[in-house]
């Protein structure tokens, strides 16, 4: 927890760093209020893949990752397509994303993030609607692994799952009973004061995530 606040100045002066969140994550598969004090995710955007491997070989912050992790995951993610904006800003303005014919899902594991600010004034709308959509997520046929993860405690949450294929994915967003309520209840009501949502194509994984690297 310390290193979350000592890390960001650090963060700030690495070249070719384009956007990045230090995240907290959740305990459940989505975003509940239970928190995993152990558990944290840098989510970030590189101008090369080059910036990237110079970050992974010399800066101080991997270095302690690999040496005092328990565990460690990371994946190279190529985004696929997004809207919305996160603090403002979209992260992936300028990104050229993979060809897909129009109207056809990517073949393959896709890895999905959905992000939003909640309005205070439907916190307790929004949790109590969490429930039933992590259970419904945990049993989904074609989830790979997913973990709520959050830049603020309650307000500032967010989702990333890794999907068998699109189809998968999609099967889940709209097809499911409780989450299509959710998008349904979240457009009606103005549950969000600002939102993203962005699908990838995942490549280039290593290390574990509970035990397991889910793309292998």
């Amino acid at each position: 927890m310390r290193q979350a606040a000592f890390d960001r100045p650090v963060l700030r002066a690495v070249d070719g760093l384009r956007f990045w969140r230090l995240l907290g994550t959740g305990r459940g598969a989505s975003m509940t209020l239970g928190a995993d004090l152990r558990r944290w995710a840098l989510f970030a955007v590189w101008r090369h893949p080059d910036d990237l491997d110079a970050f992974l070989r010399r800066s101080p912050i991997a270095a302690r990752w690999r040496d005092e992790a328990v565990e460690l995951w990371q994946v190279r993610l190529a985004p696929l397509s997004s809207r919305g904006r996160w603090g403002g800003v979209d992260p992936f303005a300028g990104a050229v994303p993979p060809a897909v014919p129009e109207g056809e899902e990517p073949e393959g594991p896709v890895a999905v993030l959905t992000r939003a600010t909640i309005r205070l004034t439907r916190l307790a709308a929004f949790y109590r609607a969490v429930p039933e959509v992590d259970r419904t997520l945990h049993a989904q046929e074609g989830r790979l692994a997913s973990v709520g993860i959050g830049e603020w405690p309650v307000a500032r949450q967010a989702t990333f799952s890794l999907w068998r294929d699109g189809a998968a994915a999609t099967a889940f967003a709209y097809r499911t009973a409780a989450h299509a309520d959710v998008i349904r209840r979240v457009r009606a009501r103005d549950w969000y004061a600002e939102e993203l949502f962005a699908r990838f194509v995942p490549f280039g994984s290593e290390g574990t995530w509970d035990g397991r690297d889910p793309l292998r």
